[in-house]
């Protein structure tokens, strides 16, 4: 996969080496795995990447500039699968987040960065742009796919599209990282098929969504 180059790094200067970007940002997922994020040091990954440690300064201001743009680059590899309805793809696209998730690079990295962040407004900012911004783009492709199919209406005002997409990326992402980062927990496919249920059903029983999140919600007597 091609390296992004840093927004924050890309202009000035001497020209960006995109086999140098590609080394340094493999090696820093590689420090993640051995060391973790607090023994993880530049002069260790320009070891690694096999670059002056200068190179790394050019391009990034520090550790944790340089670990979001490593992680940034794992949520890239996120595809929405075509399975044939929003709920199936909704299934493959979570499993593939909490896979991700499940890598310790992914795991250290971003577990860390955020907790820098929130002392940090600069690399907070960075996080979004780097990280959630640009995954939005699965909830776009969703949601047009979708779309196309005749699974969602229309929505007729451009602003409120844009609130929506934002509160199903949030809702999905908090989900999982919740599910596996905080609380340590499997994202497997039950929890993933009750979850999409959920997401697009509401608080219906979860009972009527075993044997596949396809089926349409139960709602018996008496129930919410």
């Amino acid at each position: 996969m091609q390296s992004r180059i840093p927004a924050s790094r890309a202009t000035g200067g001497r020209p960006r080496n995109a086999a140098a970007d590609t080394a340094i940002l493999a090696a820093t997922r590689e420090a993640l795995v051995d060391l973790g994020w607090s023994k993880l040091t530049l002069g260790d990954v320009a070891t690694r990447a096999g670059v002056a440690k200068t190179t790394l300064y050019r391009r990034w201001a520090g550790k944790n500039e340089l670990v979001v743009d490593a992680v940034a680059e794992l949520f890239d590899e996120l595809r929405l699968p075509d399975r044939g309805s929003l709920a199936a793809d909704i299934e493959g696209v979570v499993l593939q987040f909490a896979a991700i998730l499940a890598r310790p690079e992914a795991k250290s990295g971003l577990m860390a960065v955020v907790a820098e962040s929130t002392r940090d407004d600069a690399l907070r900012e960075r996080i979004r742009a780097s990280i959630v911004d640009r995954q939005k783009r699965l909830v776009l492709e969703g949601r047009a796919r979708a779309l196309t199919r005749g699974e969602l209406p229309p929505e007729p005002d451009p602003a409120t599209a844009t609130r929506t997409i934002d509160l199903i990326f949030d809702v999905v992402a908090g989900a999982v990282v919740h599910r596996t980062l905080v609380s340590a927990e499997q994202a497997d496919e039950d929890w993933v098929r009750d979850f999409t249920r959920l997401l697009l059903h509401g608080l219906t029983p979860l009972g009527g969504a075993r044997g596949g999140a396809n089926r349409p919600p139960q709602n018996p007597a008496g129930s919410v």
